[in-house]
């Protein structure tokens, strides 16, 4: 941080004039959770006004996607939010499936919902840990970053990555999930409950970090609306909408859960929210779980839809059939046209609605793609939130918005 530039408002004559400070908050300090800028003016350490800066880095996914075949579109999925990559490459292919009108199998969208809420609590975890650590507590973060960890591994086992899984693909999986990932799935159900309750003693009711958050960065219902905010953010607002209940993708309406909802809008109920939602996601992981072992002979062999054209043939085969060889081609490097049309799909992601806007020409890529990233909405709100609060204040509403810079700039 530093300052760069010093305002005199000019009072009348005898009258005392008073001073300000413009300060940089970004792009490259740490605070500020990625490469974006905040241009603050300050009286002392308070807040009078703020001006946000994006753009630093512009990676021109729209565009891209424009000029790629369908399967290469989702590792630029992967760098939006990248602290739950997985949501967003479900999102993209329940997207594709759309316009394709491919219809999942059951097991397949009860694998993918494990997955998704894994990815979920992997995301809360980081956001609620962090705001720990912007309030001065490092513990918690050390606490649960080991089943962070733990969430990774699963992936290794079903797709072979860690953070930016390009996991999944259009129909399913590419592999079905091994005996190791069931294992280490049943690890973190069994032992992060106990982990996340040590965590929320830590914080939910010590004293420093409620005043510290309560009563910082609030917003209304109302105006949250008007923003667009989506997520776990417009829920602390007191508002109850939740992706996966009002449109229900990949079998989500199979499930029980209830959908936890705030009512100031501020830093503190954006940290029991998120919290919530991840014991929520404990519930919804263990009746998927529960839902898969169902299946049994053939149908726990499944793991993708039955769509040749899109899906890639086994390694062996295309080693050695002719066939296979061709099809393993053409889906690669995305020989086969797809439909003309113009699709809106939505998921449930870690921080709100993460929306696809596809059309399509009937060529081999989107004629146009567009995504829907929640962060880049909230930081609209950025300025109205930190206005005339103190400097420190900033800091902490960032981290509770939970503000990934890969999904400002598109």
């Amino acid at each position: 941080m530093s300052v760069v530039d010093q305002h005199h408002v000019m009072l009348p004559e005898g009258s005392i004039g008073k001073q300000t400070s413009t300060l940089n908050l970004g792009p490259t300090h740490p605070a500020t959770h990625g490469v974006f800028q905040n241009i603050l003016e300050l009286d002392g350490e308070r807040i009078v006004d703020a001006e946000q800066t994006v753009g630093y880095i512009h990676r021109a996914f729209e565009k891209l996607a424009e000029r790629r075949p369908l399967y290469q579109i989702t590792p630029l999925t992967d760098r939006l939010n990248y602290c739950s990559s997985p949501i967003n490459n479900m999102g993209w292919h329940i997207t594709c499936e759309k316009l394709l009108g491919i219809k999942t199998p059951k097991r397949v969208d009860y694998l993918r919902v494990i997955i998704m809420e894994l990815a979920r609590i992997s995301d809360h975890l980081i956001c609620s840990s962090v705001m720990g650590v912007d309030t001065g507590a490092f513990t918690g973060f050390l606490y649960v970053m080991q089943y962070r960890e733990l969430i990774y591994e699963i992936y290794e086992e079903v797709c072979g990555s860690r953070l930016t899984t390009n996991i999944g693909r259009i129909g399913g999986f590419e592999r079905n999930f091994n005996d190791i990932a069931f294992r280490k799935l049943e690890q973190f159900l069994d032992e992060y409950p106990k982990v996340l309750k040590e965590f929320e003693n830590l914080f939910t009711r010590n004293r420093i970090f409620m005043e510290r958050t309560m009563g910082i960065g609030g917003i209304s219902a109302e105006r949250a609306l008007n923003y667009g905010f989506t997520g776990p953010n417009l829920r602390a607002a007191g508002v109850d909408y939740d992706v996966r209940v009002h449109s229900p993708y990949s079998s989500y309406e199979d499930f029980n859960f209830n959908v936890p909802v705030g009512s100031t809008g501020d830093c503190y109920d954006r940290f029991l929210v998120r919290n919530k939602e991840m014991w929520e996601s404990l519930s919804i992981i263990r009746q998927a779980y529960q839902k898969v072992q169902e299946f049994k002979g053939e149908e726990a062999e499944v793991f993708h839809a039955d769509v040749p054209e899109y899906y890639l043939p086994k390694k062996e085969d295309v080693y050695t059939k002719m066939e296979a060889l061709i099809y393993h081609f053409k889906i690669i490097m995305g020989e086969t046209d797809i439909p003309s049309g113009e699709v809106y799909s939505a998921v449930e992601g870690g921080n709100g609605e993460l929306g696809f806007y596809l059309i399509s020409d009937g060529g081999r890529t989107p004629y146009r793609l567009h995504f829907r990233r929640p962060c880049f909405i909230y930081y609209q709100a950025y300025t109205e939130l930190v206005k005339d609060s103190m400097l420190s204040d900033a800091i902490i509403v960032m981290s509770s918005l939970n503000l990934i810079a890969g999904e400002l700039d598109a």
